[in-house]
């Protein structure tokens, strides 16, 4: 079954991949690894998912958040490969979540990118992670998630 075909059957439609906001591409292929930059938390309808989890966002929210980063991150590893087919591993991804001081649930909100890969890769979605509380996040997001994945030629 090809990934296409597993989204399809996710119910995961993928998103224009987002334009940069900065001085930086999105994806840079080097070495048999892509390199995503960090993706922002958007909505299925385009808008910011913004808050800080443990001030005015729940856990619930969090993990929402940090899914639809996940896809994001597919829309722009598709965007870069021409086809989620030549995914061969996904290596790591790094979680970022705007928390509030007492919010320790980092890796709670974090299993929502890291479930989706698993989802959608099977196997090849298992990866090392880190999953860290910052202060802010761009434009007042709650989640921004990078990623590295092992390509096929």
């Amino acid at each position: 079954m090809s990934i296409d075909q597993r989204l399809a059957e996710l119910g995961i439609t993928l998103p224009q991949p987002a334009a940069p906001v900065a001085s930086y591409v999105p994806a840079v292929e080097q070495g048999g690894l892509l390199h995503i930059s960090g993706q922002i938390s958007f909505s299925e309808d385009g808008n910011l998912i913004q808050g800080r989890l443990g001030e005015d966002m729940n856990l619930e929210r969090g993990t929402a958040a940090a899914r639809r980063c996940g896809i994001m991150l597919l829309a722009q590893m598709k965007a870069a490969l021409g086809s989620l087919d030549r995914v061969e591993k996904v290596v790591k991804l790094g979680v970022f979540v705007n928390s509030a001081p007492d919010f320790t649930d980092q890796p709670k909100v974090a299993n929502g990118a890291s479930e989706l890969m698993q989802e959608v890769f099977g196997e090849a979605g298992r990866h090392a992670r880190s999953a860290v509380g910052v202060a802010v996040l761009p434009l007042g997001v709650a989640v921004e998630v990078d990623a590295i994945v092992a390509v096929k030629a």
